[in-house]
């Protein structure tokens, strides 16, 4: 199957369930976005910083970019007058730094706090005491360029359902909880982000609102070195 064949088949499934597809492009070509765009696709993921860069020069300027990778405050710079959304936002030191470049581009950026709820030591992400303490922070307080509107969690890499639905339980119990305490009035606090191209379905039952997928859409990843900005 093509691109937008596989694109199609799963926007139709997430889209109808309320759900916001996030098509992940990373390690595929700007011609591979490209394809997914003329099948109607305008929201795009990447973890890289100058693979999103390079490919945001190259195509539409309609599309909705995410970076969705852990992300250096010395990158911040380079994508700052253009991302859609951060959503993965792991300290208040990184939440600073966007914050003062979103400035400089007279911008407001939204952001999603990543939360840690992996059994597994390689993924980033604030502990939920972490979260909450940012949240209740003065100087968080005082960040007028940044915008939280949810969280974004991924499960642990297993075989277990079971596990997979209890972290995504976890993520949706501390959203409702932040949400009750720190967004109430806040109709933008809305999104949870959570689930990927082997447990989305788990995800949109335990409540996300954005699912990332890529391999199943844009098939096996082209890996190229990209260079880092400095």
């Amino acid at each position: 199957m093509s691109i937008a064949d596989n694109l199609l088949k799963y926007k139709s499934e997430v889209e109808s369930d309320g759900v916001k597809l996030v098509a992940v492009s990373k390690n595929h070509p700007a011609q591979a976005v490209m394809e997914a765009y003329e099948a109607g696709q305008r929201v795009f993921g990447e973890n890289l910083v100058q693979e999103m860069v390079e490919k945001q020069a190259q195509l539409p300027a309609d599309i909705e970019w995410h970076l969705i990778g852990h992300l250096q405050t010395n990158k911040v710079k380079y994508i700052a007058s253009f991302v859609k959304l951060i959503e993965s936002v792991d300290s208040l030191k990184l939440l600073k730094e966007i914050n003062k470049h979103a400035a400089k581009h007279n911008r407001v950026i939204d952001c999603l706090l990543q939360i840690y709820i992996a059994d597994e030591e390689t993924k980033f992400g604030l502990g939920f005491d972490e979260a909450v303490e940012l949240l209740r922070s003065e100087e968080f307080t005082e960040l007028k360029n940044v915008r939280i509107i949810g969280l974004m969690g991924i499960a642990t890499n297993s075989t277990s359902e079971k596990q997979t639905m209890a972290e995504f339980n976890e993520l949706k119990v501390l959203f409702d909880g932040i949400k009750m305490s720190f967004f109430r009035k806040d109709d933008f606090f809305k999104e949870i982000s959570m689930g990927m191209s082997a447990d989305y379905k788990i995800a949109i039952e335990e409540g996300s609102t954005m699912v990332r997928i890529g391999s199943n859409i844009f098939g096996k990843r082209v890996i190229k070195h990209w260079k880092n900005k400095e």
